[in-house]
């Protein structure tokens, strides 16, 4: 063995070595476009899976998620009234008890009124709904279809038939109705505690998920929520008045229209106008369709233009004029997020989809404006003090 076998190898020399300027000489090589393209496409792939893992977890404990959703909606809703009370030296607990007691009798009174509704109008819903099938049937048998009585009852037996023979189906169903009624009732139960706790102590919860992050990432977590928040409360009661508002338009022109069962119809307006744009739209083609049905063509053409003049009002002043530019959601992005949350959780998902869009917006914009790092910088230089203190 020579001194040349026991000398070390130079340092990058042999397989095992590492060679800094051949990997200098493959990243000059890689294109600055290609390298920035990988250097996103790594990150954006750690997002994804970030999401993905995100939307698992919720389509799991959808339950759970839908109850604190909607028990954030009705807090933002209920949180400045009790604020207001609370000022007028009312205690804190009086103030959420009268609260949460005046909204259960607003509901309360509007399923009274639907069922008082409907059970005065429904001999007469039932006389107009014959001498609709009749006319129905005359007009098909008079229509270019020329499909008589005979054929049409024949019809009407065939999907009779079809329902018997599937009625071991929809007896399962039934099953699953209970079912979901069961899961119903739990998530009203925690909607109902989740709704009293952030009313009581809705500061307190949100310091607990803030000190779940880093120290440094926490006063642009804590003013983005704030700022979240203040976009919510606002939502929702702009929400409120604009649903009032399709409600008592669209209601007004089903009663002078003579149409069966107005308020019940204007109630339903309403609800569904807690779903922007889509939900006013598909309530009031269902006035339409009660009109051309019930009262006439004409009342449904009539009926139609109300709804459309109801829609343009919420759009182009109520909207502009009321919300302002503390909830900014382009109409066309209200429609896409109302539809991709249908398509990916039915209708919690269409009513969830734009107050989360729009709350996600103004916390990104906080973050991105950057506001928060003179927060952040005083913070570190308190803490830094009292340290040395």
């Amino acid at each position: 063995m020579t001194d040349s076998d026991l000398s070390p190898e130079p340092a990058g020399s042999g397989p095992a070595g590492s060679d800094p300027a051949g990997s200098d000489q493959v990243r000059r090589a890689v294109p600055v476009a290609v390298d920035i393209a990988g250097q996103w496409a790594w990150r954006l792939l750690a997002v994804a899976g970030v999401l993905a893992v995100a939307f698992y977890l919720i389509a799991t404990f959808k339950e759970i998620v839908v109850a604190f959703l909607v028990a954030l909606l009705i807090s933002a809703l209920l949180v400045p009234f009790v604020q207001f009370l609370s000022r007028h030296r009312w205690p804190r607990w009086l103030a959420i008890v009268v609260s949460l007691v005046a909204t259960f009798a607003i509901l309360g009174a509007l399923i009274l009124l639907v069922e008082t509704q409907v059970r005065a109008g429904l001999p007469s819903l039932e006389t107009q709904s014959v001498q609709a099938y009749n006319s129905f049937k005359n007009y098909l048998s008079t229509s270019p279809l020329q499909i008589d009585s005979s054929q049409f009852d024949g019809y009407l037996n065939q999907i009779g038939s079809a329902i018997q023979s599937h009625s071991s189906q929809l007896f399962s169903g039934a099953l699953t109705v209970g079912s979901s009624a069961l899961h119903i009732l739990t998530g009203a139960l925690l909607t109902l505690f989740a709704t009293i706790f952030i009313l009581i102590d809705g500061a307190g919860v949100w310091r607990f998920v803030t000190r779940l992050f880093p120290r440094r990432a926490r006063p642009a977590i804590d003013g983005a929520g704030h700022a979240g928040w203040l976009t919510l409360t606002t939502f929702v009661r702009v929400q409120l008045l604009v649903a009032t508002v399709d409600a008592v338009g669209v209601g007004l022109f089903a009663f002078f229209l003579g149409l069966p069962l107005a308020i019940p119809i204007a109630i339903i307006v309403f609800l569904a106008s807690f779903i922007p744009v889509v939900g006013a739209i598909a309530t009031g083609i269902i006035a339409v369709a009660v009109a051309l049905v019930f009262v006439g063509p004409v009342q449904a053409l009539i009926m139609l233009g109300g709804v459309l003049l109801v829609h343009l009002l919420e759009a182009h002043v109520l909207q502009p004029l009321v919300m302002g530019s503390a909830v900014k959601v382009h109409p066309l992005a209200v429609v896409f997020a109302v539809a991709a949350g249908t398509l990916l959780a039915g209708i919690p998902g269409a009513l969830f989809a734009v107050p989360t869009i729009a709350v996600v917006n103004v916390m990104v914009n906080f973050i991105a404006k950057g506001t928060w790092r003179s927060t952040a910088r005083q913070g570190g230089a308190q803490a830094s003090g009292s340290e040395l203190a």
